[in-house]
């Protein structure tokens, strides 16, 4: 069913106007020529025609294409660019002005993208500035490699390409070529360049309907850039199946689009065609490197991605291999102003990948110190069977801490703790270094950071626990070593999530609980008694959250009255695993 869509415009026959208006208000380097709404032009704001003393390069088609071409004009790139109405070629007139306005003795090239009214247009353009005196030389580029050849008089479309021989012609004539010079470098260049593009959306004209043409799970393979149907219509398929059908498309020896062959070095481009999102784009571009490189033997010196000349608001994308050389390479890295030219692109390009680095301690350390050991001193049996019943804990509460994060938060609170509890259980049988307290509370982080990255606060608990007891290796008793340590964690979840007692998480389980132990040992208490009374105000604190209005966490967008009824998962899981520690301790010291 066809739909009116949704566009943040005004009067749809002011959006290329408005446009130009807020592109030259962005950037301060372009100015428009007050010539509207006949002459729609964006030219650098550093040059004058009469003044100019290199060869000013001119593009520009209909509008619709943004960033193209108005986004690529500066210093290094377009001298001028030409707007028609969307999907409409420039008239005369403006192309005219844009001629006159930045052409110097040196004189103009005219970069086209190959459409029959753009070539007429510009054409007539070109020979009416000639019997004005201006030097004028023209380069049509028709990069597109979706239908087979020939086409008849009209030939292939021009397309994303294009763009990569603004860059190349902006290039040499920023470094004072001739206009000859220039056309020649940028004529080359548009033999180079092979581009087709594939679309999953239909793209909706400013104050018109939405084609319903694309039906669902459907794609469109060799489109154009102004909405029309593609070469044909498939099954969506993965990214890697389209990304490897395209490029054998553009790489053909059959229809030799481009005179690439194995061996050759290339430059890519990855095109997003207006609302595919840049992780797509990224996507795209990570899958279509190494295919290059292994199934068509061809090596990558640039990957452009990112979107360069869109369809309005089409989803999909193009792709474009340009054959590359030193001299193409040296005109793509040379500087430019352009505001949308992919700057951070050029030679420079260590290996995509290195290895993970590992923490000081696994660095500093030799495996047999970060190993399980042989024998276990009293101490490592009481902190061995502490960890074992506090893992055992949580993983006995998966269902149980699922359901009440379903009702308060998004549901896996049971699941992740799991993952940490069962990864603490394997990675103990391994190499927690049992006998040393402090590496054995660093290590259950780690063990909780590989399969519970997004859970940072337990993390944090472990990483501050594990710097104080560190510290405080060789002085006071074992009971007070952990009170300070669960003290250092609590203060630095406190820190670094901003939550404190009362704010309905894991600290409303942990603060009593640890307030609790040092009270009762400071007021006389013996270990076990105190032990057992911090177990029981963790507990007691946990419950107390239904009573709590959250301020921290996904809770805080639940109604108050729905988490009246629900005690917090996190401090819940927290309470658990503090209380089964606990016993499991209280249990070891009471049978020695």
């Amino acid at each position: 069913m066809a739909f009116q869509s949704k566009k943040l415009i005004n009067d749809p026959n002011d959006v290329v106007t408005e446009f130009i208006e807020g592109l030259v208000e962005t950037y301060p380097g372009l100015q428009y020529l007050d010539g509207f709404p006949e002459v729609k032009v964006v030219l650098r704001a550093d040059v004058s025609g009469a003044k100019y003393d290199k060869v000013a390069v001119i593009s520009g088609g209909g509008s619709g294409h943004e960033p193209a071409h108005a986004g690529f004009v500066g210093e290094g790139m377009l001298t001028a660019a030409i707007c028609g109405d969307v999907f409409a070629s420039p008239n005369v007139e403006s192309i005219l002005s844009g001629i006159r306005a930045v052409t110097g003795p040196k004189g103009c090239l005219l970069i086209v993208k190959n459409y029959t009214g753009d070539r007429l247009n510009f054409g007539l353009a070109a020979e009416q500035a000639k019997s004005e005196g201006y030097k004028i030389e023209m380069v049509i580029v028709d990069d597109d490699c979706a239908l087979p050849p020939p086409r008849g008089i009209a030939g292939r479309r021009g397309l994303a390409g294009t763009i990569l021989v603004h860059k190349v012609a902006g290039a040499a004539a920023a470094s004072g070529l001739s206009l000859a010079d220039v056309a020649s470098e940028a004529k080359r260049a548009s033999e180079m360049v092979g581009t087709m593009g594939v679309a999953l959306s239909v793209c909706t004209l400013p104050g018109q309907v939405t084609s319903d043409r694309l039906g669902p799970g459907k794609m469109e393979l060799g489109l154009g850039i102004h909405g029309e149907p593609g070469a044909a219509v498939a099954d969506l398929q993965p990214v890697d199946v389209i990304v490897s059908h395209v490029l054998k498309q553009i790489l053909s020896p059959e229809t030799n689009y481009v005179p690439i062959t194995r061996g050759n070095r290339v430059v890519l481009m990855i095109n997003g065609l207006g609302a595919t999102p840049a992780m797509e784009l990224m996507i795209a571009a990570g899958k279509a490197v190494p295919r290059l490189q292994l199934e068509h033997g061809l090596a990558v010196d640039r990957v452009y991605t990112g979107s360069f000349m869109t369809s309005l608001d089409m989803a999909g994308f193009s792709i474009s291999v340009m054959k590359s050389d030193q001299a193409i390479l040296d005109r793509l890295d040379a500087p430019t102003k352009a505001p949308y030219w992919p700057v951070g692109v050029d030679g420079k390009h260590p290996p995509a990948k290195i290895p993970v680095p590992l923490p000081p301690s696994r660095l500093s350390k030799s495996d047999e110190t970060l190993s399980r050991p042989q024998q276990l001193t009293p101490q490592g049996h009481i902190l061995e069977s502490a960890i074992e019943a506090a893992a055992s804990a949580i993983v006995n509460l998966r269902d149980y801490l699922n359901e009440l994060d379903s009702k308060v938060g998004d549901g896996d609170c049971g699941s992740t703790m799991y993952r940490g509890a069962m990864a603490i259980l394997e990675d103990m049988k391994k190499y927690y270094p049992l006998n040393d307290p402090a590496e054995t509370v660093n290590e259950i982080g780690s063990s909780v950071k590989r399969v519970m990255g997004g859970t940072s606060g337990i993390i944090i608990l472990c990483k501050a626990a594990f710097a104080k007891l560190k510290a405080k290796r060789q002085t006071r008793s074992f009971t007070v070593h952990w009170v300070d340590a669960l003290e250092a964690g609590i203060a630095a979840v406190s820190k670094y999530g901003g939550a404190s007692a009362g704010y309905r998480t894991l600290l409303d389980a942990l603060i009593p609980a640890a307030s609790t132990l040092k009270e009762r040992l400071n007021g006389g208490d013996n270990s076990i008694e105190a032990f057992i009374a911090s177990a029981d105000a963790a507990v007691a604190g946990a419950e107390s959250t239904k009573d709590m209005q959250a301020q921290a966490g996904r809770s805080t967008y639940i109604p108050a009255d729905i988490l009246a009824s629900v005690p917090d998962p996190g401090a819940m899981a927290a309470a658990a695993w503090y209380r089964a520690a606990i016993l499991a301790i209280v249990e070891k010291c009471e049978a020695s």
